[in-house]
């Protein structure tokens, strides 16, 4: 398997054995099936990152075909049924010709993959693209508000439950790593892309004291009220930044 030119080190060497032997078994038969119709198939998220948990974890997949015909499509339905439930392989399937001009309305999905894949089979579809940063701001500020009203609603279906707010905000934490890192890069803020640093980035450029999100298992209250402020000033920053007003 070939990493990604912005990959460090092979992440999906270092998964399950069964997930990786998946993985080599579904791209010979995408190959089998496909031949020229596959232009790439690629890695991505988690498992591509090293963040991969074994029995949490699902392991992203892009398939790009040259074209999304029928034929295509039921050629690769069983493989990817297959793939899907014996290791959680999740594939998102698209064409050639779509991938550049959907980079405005998934500028964060390709700057994720751009940053850190690996290419299993075909030439690599995203490293030479362009995306525009007001694209990308726009997304940044969908996301994070997006996070804020899905966190109020969690809440309210909690009725005061502590075990569904520590549920709330440990998925909410992990969904905004990427946003967050955006909006770090947005200000011209360079950092890997952990979720532990990416927390205590943006704990530092929002002044929100983040600790209570790595303790939300013992205090979730506490936890809520720190992603609550985050969230909140995270969404005025970008919000600033449309208008050239970012803090300083």
């Amino acid at each position: 398997m070939k990493d990604g030119s912005n990959a460090t080190g092979s992440a999906v060497s270092r998964l399950p054995a069964p997930v990786q032997a998946r993985l080599v078994e579904l791209k010979e038969s995408l190959e089998r099936a496909l031949g020229d119709r596959l232009a790439c198939l690629l890695v991505y998220g988690s498992a591509a990152r090293g963040g991969y948990r074994d029995g949490h974890s699902d392991v992203d997949l892009m398939v790009v075909l040259e074209e999304a015909s029928r034929e295509s499509l039921d050629a690769i339905a069983n493989a990817l049924r297959l793939a899907r439930y014996a290791a959680r392989i999740e594939a998102m399937i698209l064409t050639a010709a779509e991938i550049p001009q959907a980079a405005d309305v998934f500028p964060l999905l390709y700057d994720d993959i751009r940053r850190c894949h690996v290419l299993l089979s075909g030439r690599d579809p995203f490293s030479a693209l362009v995306i525009d940063g007001k694209n990308r701001r726009l997304r940044v500020e969908q996301e994070l508000r997006e996070a804020q009203i899905r966190l109020r609603r969690a809440v309210v279906d909690g009725m005061g439950s502590d075990d569904a707010l520590r549920g709330a905000v440990l998925r909410k934490v992990k969904q905004i790593r990427g946003p967050l890192h955006a909006l770090l890069g947005l200000r011209g803020i360079d950092g890997d892309d952990d979720l532990g640093t990416v927390l205590a980035g943006a704990g530092k450029l929002l002044g929100v004291d983040v600790a209570p999100l790595q303790r939300a298992h013992e205090a979730p209250g506490a936890a809520y009220e720190a992603l609550a402020a985050l969230l909140a000033r995270a969404v005025d920053e970008v919000d600033r930044l449309e208008h050239g007003e970012a803090s300083r």
